[in-house]
């Protein structure tokens, strides 16, 4: 029913924004992935939408791409993986990260998600084999490091894990690193 959103963003709390269209704020949940490359409170935004109708809520995801909002409609068909599981899917990795790891069978790297099991990687392999398009998504440039550490560990902490375990994952790693690769690598270290 909504499937595009243009207008001025007009607050970020991860993962949920606000966007304002011709006067009326759609509340948005997106991915750590779209999270972290949305301009500056003020600016327009432009998000590709999947509109969920439930008994108790009615609610709009929101995705910077194409390949993310497609990916998220194959993951959220799939038993026992519902719109929450599908963001935090999409935050833990690309879309062409998770799209290799599906088609080669890595366990490994599926179960480093929270709240991904290895019965529920098992289940994504065999229902999405074959069915996710391939596609490299391009790194964050990097910004400013303080800031750009405090976004990583703001989405660390919307995903579930303590203050203290975030800002220890930040810790590890290198000065120049964008947020999204820096949230992806944070993941890392704190699946292991």
């Amino acid at each position: 029913m909504i499937g595009r959103l243009h207008g001025k963003l007009l607050e970020k709390a991860p993962p949920q924004i606000l966007i304002d269209v011709s006067g009326v704020g759609y509340e948005v949940d997106v991915p750590m992935s779209t999270f972290c490359n949305l301009p500056d409170i003020g600016n327009d935004v432009t998000l590709l939408t999947h509109f969920v109708v439930r008994e108790d809520a009615m609610l709009l995801y929101g995705f910077a791409t194409a390949s993310e909002r497609q990916t998220f409609r194959a993951l959220i068909k799939i038993s026992g993986i519902g719109p929450r599981i599908g963001l935090a899917i999409l935050s833990g990795m690309s879309t062409g990260d998770l799209a290799s790891a599906i088609e080669e069978g890595n366990l490994g790297m599926l179960t480093r998600i929270p709240g991904i099991g290895k019965k529920t990687a098992e289940r994504l392999i065999l229902e999405l084999k074959g069915k996710l398009v391939l596609v490299s998504d391009g790194a964050s440039t990097p910004s400013e490091n303080g800031a750009t550490r405090n976004d990583i560990t703001s989405a660390l902490v919307a995903l579930g894990y303590s203050e203290r375990e975030a800002q220890s994952a930040v810790k590890k790693l290198p000065a120049d690193i964008g947020v999204s690769e820096g949230i992806r690598q944070a993941l890392k270290t704190l699946a292991r």
